[in-house]
């Protein structure tokens, strides 16, 4: 291999450029650790609310009445067809023509180790009201078919192994019932609780519900609206909610003290009737896309809304972006090492460009490491101090001059400086970046405008003449 002071400065150029390229597999390792332990602190923080209660979604009250139809069916018995009818029963669904729900939060951070939970009480309370639809003979149903005195309510809740306290409390037009565990709607994956009652006063006028209960969750709390006018209130002294799903809250209020949020939600939206039965189905009778009980990072439904309680600083999401910006620093610091090569004479070899490179990759190593035991701020800057400490020195040695070395460490220190502020401001990420490029570029093509790029050795810094440039 040819001696570098015998390269031409374009030849220079392009080996700083293959070596940072292949910088990029060490980069990509880095990325992967990232998603890695991201992944191990996920499944920690489930076993650290192991037991405890996963995430939630309530549903409910629904009244639901069975009731008979007569049902024809045609065998062949002696080779002949014989026609029999059987009574079978079915189930009619009835929503809530208006249902008003309160959910009052109380919160509380676990830690085990390096990694911590946001874990919760809730507390439901709310009243519904049930009315028989005129028009019910349209959904093939007749007053005279239905047994009201085996009517049942049922309430879901995807996790009923949260429900913690005292007993559900579920009244109908101020009469207290028994509950029992179970035939939660499809909604929640038949998980929750129900209680029978009769049904009869319904046909005269509607019937009103009150419930009270209580359950354990973490992560995030959903509502599953099936009314003809669902009224949905949370409140929390979590300060870090994060709204989503399909509907969002028409009013909020978020500060220090925590927030309060309130959603409306008509069945309209929703695209489907207040009754439903097995021979009267609407086309999609369970929009709700199915979902399982344990994991923390899906996305909420089309038709549902939720409250994500987030941790303030995602500690893994900002190291991963801050990876993102590793060929920022690697083709930065390359550039200020080739325009000493190539300009100031000082010879740089291609081990030392590997050495400077690895250094700025080890940052993210350590940046990963520190955060997870003392937070991302105090992590950033201990990290960037050793990589700025460590790479000034080496750079003094190899530039031979403390005064060139100082360049670099000023060159880092406002990287770091504007690396932290590109993960401030996601916003604006993308328009601070490229003005960072464009100012590079435009250093470089000024600081090699008279730059003979063909040209070997320590007269590739001697300026052409005017006859050179073909002037």
């Amino acid at each position: 291999m040819p001696d570098t002071a015998d390269r031409t400065p374009g030849r220079k150029l392009l080996f700083a450029v293959l070596i940072g390229v292949l910088l990029a597999i060490p980069l990509f390792a880095v990325y992967l650790l990232v998603y890695d332990r991201q992944s191990q602190s996920q499944t920690a923080r489930s076993s650290i609310a192991e037991g405890w209660g996963g995430p939630q979604s309530i549903a409910g009250p629904a009244l639901v009445i069975p009731y008979t139809e007569q049902v024809s069916e045609t065998v062949t018995e002696a080779g002949k067809q014989v026609t029999r009818t059987n009574t079978v029963w079915r189930e009619l669904t009835l929503a809530p023509d208006v249902a008003d729900i309160r959910s009052d939060l109380t919160t509380e951070r676990r830690q085990r180790s390096i990694y911590d939970a946001v874990v919760y009480e809730a507390r439901i309370t709310g009243t519904a009201k049930f009315a028989l639809p005129a028009d019910l003979q349209r959904f093939g149903v007749t007053l005279d078919r239905l047994a009201f005195e085996r009517a049942e309510l049922r309430f879901g809740l995807r996790d009923a192994r949260g429900l913690f306290g005292p007993p559900p409390s579920v009244s109908v037009d101020g009469a207290r019932l028994v509950l029992q565990p179970g035939k939660g709607p499809s909604e929640t994956n038949g998980s929750g609780f129900f209680t029978w009652l009769d049904a009869a006063p319904i046909r005269a006028r509607a019937l009103t519900v009150r419930f009270d209960y209580a359950f354990r969750g973490n992560g995030w709390l959903s509502l599953l609206p099936q009314a003809g006018d669902t009224r949905w209130t949370v409140s929390s002294k979590w300060p870090h909610p994060s709204f989503s799903g399909g509907f969002l809250p028409i009013n909020r209020v978020i500060n220090d003290a925590g927030f309060i949020a309130t959603w409306r939600v008509g069945n309209l939206a929703l695209g489907r009737a207040l009754v439903s039965g097995e021979q009267a189905k609407p086309e999609a009778q369970n929009p709700y896309s199915a979902r399982g009980v344990d994991s923390l990072g899906q996305a909420a439904g089309d038709y549902e809304a939720r409250v994500d309680l987030v941790t303030p600083v995602d500690l893994y999401s900002q190291v991963n972006r801050s990876v993102k910006y590793g060929f920022l620093f690697i083709g930065f610091t390359f550039i200020a090492f080739l325009m000493f090569d190539v300009i100031g004479g000082v010879r740089v070899a291609a081990v030392e460009y590997l050495l400077v490179g690895a250094g700025l990759v080890l940052f993210f190593v350590l940046l990963l490491a520190f955060a997870e035991v003392i937070g991302f701020t105090l992590a950033y800057i201990l990290a960037a101090a050793a990589i700025i400490g460590l790479l000034t020195a080496y750079s003094s040695a190899v530039l031979r001059s403390w005064r060139r070395g100082a360049y670099i460490a000023g060159l880092l220190t406002a990287l770091y400086g504007v690396l932290y502020i590109l993960l401030s401001l996601e916003a604006y990420s993308l328009l601070i970046g490229a003005l960072l490029l464009f100012a590079a570029l435009s250093a470089v093509m000024y600081l090699t405008r008279q730059l003979d790029w063909g040209q070997a050795g320590r007269q590739s810094n001697i300026k052409r003449s005017p006859t050179d440039r073909g002037e």
